[in-house]
């Protein structure tokens, strides 16, 4: 079956420059079969290149169903696609690539440097299969200290940076910025309240007195002394840190001078909290000042890069990085794009201290320049303090990947032998676990979660809001849940079987159904499967705790032709198992609660069509219930306080369509 090359209309990207910086072109439909064809997707590019300028941009390499293949900027469009077309000069990868292209898309930007910059943007937007991608793509936390009132707070900070203050990060993790946030909350006595609790404040608060805020919500101290805290934190975060616990120290001996032990007890403590940040750093930066460290190892056909976050100085975490689809690229040029999706969420610091000669490395900077406001510059440490650091992080690179594939090695076995004992054809990539959520019938949902070899997929979760199930129904339940899972998707596969499979969880083939639940609920899902003529298509599994659950018990694990299984209590693949149930239970009972707190929030006038928050807190306001407003005359509705007489009349004809 033929299907009409797609072409989409995805638009300018989101940039508020966007109109005066890049002009999207679409490429010409092409038909063509969905199954991979070199011949065919080389036609498409030369028709493509027909269109094409010797301009800088960024080009797209889409499929048969539009989905991105690859992202690639050029500094000539006209030039770098064209070689597409020469396939000797193709590795094994691009030609699978050119194979799958069924029509391509094109932006033309100003400058090469600005290709670079939407050639990241759109590659964490698509995800693209033939791109380098960085798989934890997570924003990083910031310490954010904040501008915008007479007493600033200090807080954790995650996101767009709107609000205005002083920003501090990245730190690596949560975990890191918690520790940091705490010790500076009892170095610098700055408070972490939000505005309505600080204002709403008539005496300290338990901060105070465990010597974690100085309390200027009630005047223990005033704007000018905050201030000077203010500013001291200001410092320690700019590196500063020497002349900051110096400072502290003169004021400890001049309270004990003074016999002012309280005041000299305080500095000591805040004394302590500085030492302790900075002995916990682990690695020595001093003298590196603000800078990002970058080191790459590669081992087994894998690659590692190793960050390492330096401000002011001081070390704020490291993070290990695994970049996918590295393929046959170049070490350089994986590092490259590894640096140009970390910093499309992240500022880049004026220094970037790389192991190796990057790939367009005078190119890159320049990008990361126009995207930071000031200078970056990229260099090879070759000596002193910042040489020691690349060491570091070259060991920590190679150690952090030789643990992962360790640890890839052990989930590889783990997945083999839940092959085996599950009696599977081959290792499953993607597995479903269904479970279903309610009390008494009541507020009834079921969940899917997903699981792949890497771990839990947790952008293909599910929610299903029970419609047609009877009341305590469980086996009813699980078929409608199977039924809306697969009923598009088979009459889908029915009407064309070449037709490729999408990236939504609707148009995906799962390779193992496990379900939660023992024989009727396999068999309830059996039954959904046969109907819709799958059942030989996807396995399906039942886990129940067994007879005896207790402590000793075991997971009995149940086929769809009746036989049962049992693994060893001590065994690693009932662990796994165990988790893959433990976490579609935790799906379901939160969004179950989430469902019921939500209806016990609702009021019988949300269910009126055009009565929104605001008319819906006058009539409450005005008749005191609900009940009243249904009860009431169409004049008493007029009277209420907003509510016009149209509205009055809805109202009115919603509890009355009878007359």
């Amino acid at each position: 079956m033929s299907r009409t090359g797609f072409s989409s209309g995805a638009g300018s990207p989101h940039d508020p420059r966007g109109k005066e910086r890049f002009n999207e072109e679409r490429a010409t439909k092409v038909v063509a079969s969905a199954q991979p064809d070199l011949e065919t997707g080389i036609k498409v590019i030369r028709e493509t290149v027909k269109t094409l300028k010797p301009r800088p941009g960024v080009y797209r390499m889409l499929d048969t169903r539009g989905d991105v293949l690859y992202v690639g900027k050029a500094r000539s469009l006209k030039a770098r696609v064209a070689n597409y077309t020469q396939v000797k000069g193709l590795s094994n990868r691009l030609q699978r690539m050119v194979s799958q292209c069924r029509a391509m898309e094109i932006v033309v930007t100003n400058s090469e440097a600005e290709a670079l910059l939407l050639e990241a943007q759109l590659i964490k937007r698509y995800r693209p299969p033939f791109n380098v991608l960085l798989r934890d793509d997570k924003s990083f936390p910031f310490i954010l200290l904040r501008a915008d009132h007479a007493f600033p707070r200090i807080q954790k900070h995650r996101g767009a940076r709107r609000a205005k203050g002083n920003y501090y990060g990245p730190f690596a993790s949560a975990g890191s910025v918690n520790k940091t946030l705490n010790a500076l909350q009892k170095l610098f006595l700055l408070r972490s309240c939000t505005d309505s609790f600080f204002n709403n404040r008539d005496r300290p608060c338990l901060l105070y007195q465990i010597k974690r805020c100085s309390a200027p919500c009630v005047g223990r101290i005033d704007e000018a002394g905050y201030d000077a805290l203010v500013q001291e934190a200001k410092d320690f975060l700019s590196g500063k840190s020497s002349a900051v616990q110096a400072n502290i120290e003169q004021q400890m001996a001049k309270a004990a001078e003074d016999l002012d032990f309280e005041t000299a007890a305080i500095l000591r403590d805040r004394l302590r909290a500085a030492t302790f940040i900075q002995g916990s750093q682990a690695i020595n930066a001093s003298g590196v000042g603000d800078a990002d460290v970058f080191a790459l190892a590669a081992k087994g056909g894998q690659i590692g890069v190793q960050a390492f976050f330096i401000r002011g100085g001081q070390n704020w975490g490291h993070k290990a990085f695994f970049p996918k689809n590295t393929g046959d690229l170049e070490h350089p040029e994986v590092l490259s794009d590894v640096l140009l999706q970390f910093y499309e969420e992240v500022p880049p610091p004026k220094t970037i201290l790389v192991d190796r000669e990057l790939a367009e490395q005078e190119l890159i900077a320049e990008a990361l320049a126009e995207k930071a406001g000031h200078a970056v510059v990229i260099s090879i440490p070759q000596r002193g303090d910042r040489r020691k650091l690349m060491q570091q992080a070259s060991r920590n690179a190679t150690e952090a990947l030789e643990r992962r594939l360790a640890e890839s090695g052990t989930k590889a076995q783990r997945m083999r032998e839940l092959a085996e004992f599950l009696e599977l054809d081959e290792v499953p990539q993607r597995i479903e676990i269904y479970d279903n959520s309610h009390i008494q019938g009541d507020k009834a949902l079921g969940a899917m979660v997903v699981a792949s070899p890497e771990g839990f997929e947790k952008g293909q979760y599910r929610k299903f809001n029970i419609k047609q199930a009877q009341t305590n129904d469980d086996f009813g339940m699980m078929r409608e849940v199977m039924a809306r899972r697969f009923r598009k998707l088979a009459e889908t596969e029915r009407d064309d079987e070449s037709a490729p499979k999408g990236k939504g969880h609707e148009a995906i083939w799962p390779d193992l159904l496990l379900i939660d639940g023992g024989k009727g609920q396999v068999s309830s899902v059996m039954a959904v499967l046969e109907d819709l003529g799958i059942s030989d298509d996807v396995p399906v599994i039942g886990i129940a705790k067994g007879p005896h659950h207790g402590r000793e018990g075991r997971e009995v694990f149940h086929f769809p032709d009746g036989r049962e299984k049992t693994l060893p209590v001590n065994s690693q693949l009932l662990f796994y198992l165990q988790t893959l149930r433990d976490e579609v239970h935790r799906f379901a009972i939160g969004a179950h609660r989430a469902k019921r707190s939500r209806a016990i929030t609702a009021s019988p006038l949300d269910e009126i069509p055009g009565i929104g928050p605001a008319r819906k807190r006058a009539l409450l306001l005005h008749f005191g219930t609900a009940g009243k407003v249904r009860a009431a005359a169409l004049d008493d509705l007029k009277r209420a306080p907003g509510i016009s007489e149209g509205v009055a009349q809805q109202i009115y004809d919603f509890y009355h369509a009878g007359g």
